[in-house]
């Protein structure tokens, strides 16, 4: 039995195999490359920084499936995908389906765009806090009224929302995971 012929079709299929997996994986790094706005050439911000953005991050989680179906409801996805730096507080899928039965599906609605962007921006604070420098205190949102942050013992608060995953990195700031959607003052559901 003669192996050669194999071992040698083995040894192109695999050298091919390289090649093309090479190429696949560097020609996304050079398409995406603006050197003016890169510290690396070739290399975008939010690869230089490992993560997308806020939206991309989200996006990619399954958490935050009615988040995102929710900002771009709220035509919110651009700002969000814009420069920063912003915290969000992230409410999950779980915090959006506690809210009473009919409230998340009235809220995508096109006539109720303006109190839905209340409600997210409410949600988001301009700048970045991650756990080490989030301090106990009110901390004004992009939606104009404070959040009331409590830090104790290791845990953090927001309003009554419990942090439950702190530090989702994203190349315009950062994300906190919450158990309950925040609401301004005089919004009613």
């Amino acid at each position: 039995m003669n192996i050669q012929p194999s071992q040698n079709f083995f040894g192109k299929t695999v050298g091919i195999a390289l090649a093309v997996a090479s190429f696949v994986i560097s020609v996304p790094a050079l398409a995406g490359s603006d050197s003016a706005s890169s510290t690396q050439p070739g290399v975008s911000v939010s690869q230089a920084t490992g993560a997308g953005t806020i939206v991309d991050v989200a996006s990619s989680n399954s958490s935050f499936k009615t988040l995102v179906k929710a900002l771009k409801a709220a035509e919110l996805v651009e700002t969000l995908s814009g420069t920063g730096p912003y915290t969000v507080f992230a409410p999950t899928d779980a915090a959006f389906a506690a809210l009473p039965k009919g409230t998340l599906e009235k809220l995508l609605k096109p006539e109720n765009k303006a109190t839905l962007q209340k409600i997210l921006t409410y949600h988001v604070v301009s700048g970045e806090l991650d756990s080490k420098t989030i301090k106990s205190g009110q901390v004004k949102t992009v939606e104009g009224t404070p959040v009331n942050v409590k830090v104790s013992n290791g845990s953090v608060t927001v309003d009554k929302a419990k942090v439950t995953k702190a530090d989702i990195k994203a190349s315009n700031g950062v994300i906190h995971t919450i158990d309950k959607v925040l609401l301004p003052a005089g919004v009613k559901l």
